[in-house]
């Protein structure tokens, strides 16, 4: 008699014989934004070509962030015109009138157009370029991966008719909820409106006139551009909102310990803090330096990708602000160094942000309120004192002193309440002991952001699509969406019948009386 597991040994040697079970690698066309946006968009690169996914990216022929040469990807270049000494020298101007209590509003504006339009002008030239599209028809991708902040890589995935995936929190001039779920404005605040989602009356009036201003800046700055794209490259025209609406995923940068809870869809997958990681060990001159801090700890200062340096006066303000603290500081500062500056101070032009959140000395990270850096914070649980300057930054602030993990200090407020609000951050064991409940529910999860971002990535491209998860509410016209014609109709029932009523009492009314006038007389 054979014994099992002799019994067992072809069936062994057969599974063997046919290797690991797995998936073969895809193909993937990526279109990412420049800046902050890309480190992200890196960091899932990173996995997916860890993973066996062969990766094109393509760049503008400007980018500072997004090198031509790298071992991830193969780079398509577009000509783009402009330059980023222009951007930066924007952002300053902005930082400055922020720091006097006003914001650029027709300038920022202007300054959006340019982005877009711009961008429009590159992908439309790329487009004619017979040539190199035949060059991405004859790659075979399985699907674009884009980020639609900027639009060209949505509009790129329709010419080529391919499956598309976003990797988005902000589409072009609102958040991407906006385009693509249900957005009561009776407690999901717009973007820019610095408001929660507890309102009062006059906050949801403010918030209705916000959703007014942001409709109309995307109806006519942004829209006009794209749809001049889609005019001349796509059969049959489009406008750049349908094609949102037609992506097959949204892997969505946020999620509910961040964001307010709000309505969505099957087919938004939030991925909030998915770029995260286990701390490593620091530099050993950087260990060295936040060891001896000892028990007051460490302040970590960063203000992103896109501000390297504050205008001299408020660095020389921060500076002497720090060199007060008996905490060691370390701050990336591109600037000239401020003569405020401390013994205690340590400005460095690059710093590893996550290693450092992740040490248990750092007490205080003060920031300017991204994505990337708050979503990091409550996964490292380190509070925050947020110096907002653009975009996004003061609504995701906001998000975080609602919950009591984060303290707000506008620019223009910066010489009296900086050294009162960090000491604040700092003494409060409050601001500390919620960001870490944030970091506990954040991190409580079956799966890691990252693989449910990827497992939805590679699902498009097993299935060719994911069409099934689309809501239909985007091919249904308004009055159909909101129900006004099946409203209309029941009222129109409704009437009958008591009309019916009306004009019969009023016939037995009339008749009454007619007979009467006839006794009378």
């Amino acid at each position: 008699m054979v014994s099992p597991p002799l019994a067992l040994l072809p069936l062994v040697l057969l599974a063997l014989s046919m290797g690991p079970p797995g998936c073969d690698g895809g193909n993937i066309l990526v279109f990412p934004v420049d800046g902050s946006h890309w480190i992200n968009m890196k960091v899932l690169l990173e996995e997916l070509h860890q993973r066996g996914h062969r990766l094109t990216v393509v760049r503008a022929s400007n980018s500072v962030y997004v090198p031509q040469s790298s071992p991830l990807y193969t780079a398509v270049t577009i000509d783009v015109a402009g330059g980023w000494e222009e951007f930066f020298e924007f952002i300053q101007e902005l930082i400055k009138s922020l720091r006097e209590g006003h914001f650029m509003h027709r300038e920022f504006a202007n300054f959006i157009y340019q982005a877009h339009s711009v961008w429009g002008a590159a992908l439309s030239k790329f487009l004619d370029d017979e040539e190199k599209i035949q060059s991405l028809r004859d790659s075979r991708f399985d699907l674009v991966l884009t980020d639609p902040a900027i639009a060209p890589g949505v509009i790129l995935a329709k010419y080529l008719d391919l499956p598309l995936v976003l990797n988005v929190r902000w589409i072009q001039g609102s958040e991407g909820h906006f385009a693509v779920a249900p957005s009561p404005l009776s407690y999901v605040p717009v973007p820019g409106s610095g408001l929660t989602d507890k309102m009062n009356f006059f906050q949801r009036v403010k918030n209705v006139v916000f959703y007014v201003l942001v409709t109309l800046q995307q109806k006519i700055l942004i829209e006009p551009v794209y749809s001049a794209l889609c005019k001349k490259h796509i059969r049959g025209g489009c406008d750049i909102n349908s094609l949102l609406q037609q992506a097959d995923i949204w892997l969505f940068r946020s999620d509910f310990i961040f964001d307010f809870p709000r309505p969505t869809v099957p087919n938004v997958i939030y991925i909030g803090g998915f770029q995260c990681r286990a701390g490593r060990p620091l530099p050993a001159h950087l260990e060295d330096f936040v060891q001896s801090a000892g028990e007051h700890g460490v302040v970590v200062m960063s203000l992103g990708s896109l501000v390297g340096a504050m205008p001299e006066r408020e660095a020389e303000e921060i500076a002497a602000v720090f060199a007060r603290l008996p905490q060691k500081v370390i701050w990336r500062h591109k600037g000239p160094r401020p003569s405020a500056l401390g013994n205690n101070t340590l400005v460095v032009d690059w710093m590893p942000q996550k290693d450092l959140l992740a040490h248990p000395q750092t007490k205080v990270f003060v920031a300017h309120g991204g994505t990337n850096g708050l979503q990091e914070a409550i996964f490292y649980g380190v509070p925050v004192l947020g110096i907002p300057l653009f975009f996004d930054q003061f609504d995701n602030l906001v998000r975080l002193e609602r919950r009591g993990a984060a303290k707000v200090l506008e620019l223009a407020h910066l010489s009296q309440g900086f050294e009162a609000g960090l000491k604040e951050v700092l003494g409060r064991d409050g601001y500390r002991r919620n960001m870490r409940r944030l970091s506990e529910l954040h991190r409580d999860q079956p799966v890691r952001p990252m693989d449910r971002a990827v497992f939805w990535v590679e699902y498009v491209m097993r299935h060719k699509g994911a069409r099934h998860l689309r809501i239909r509410a985007y091919e249904m016209p308004w009055y159909a969406y909101y129900g006004v014609d099946v409203a209309l109709l029941l009222a129109a029932l409704a009437a009958v019948p008591a009309l019916t009523a009306v004009v019969l009492v009023r016939l037995l009314c009339c008749k009454k009386t007619r007979k009467d006038k006839a006794k009378q007389q």
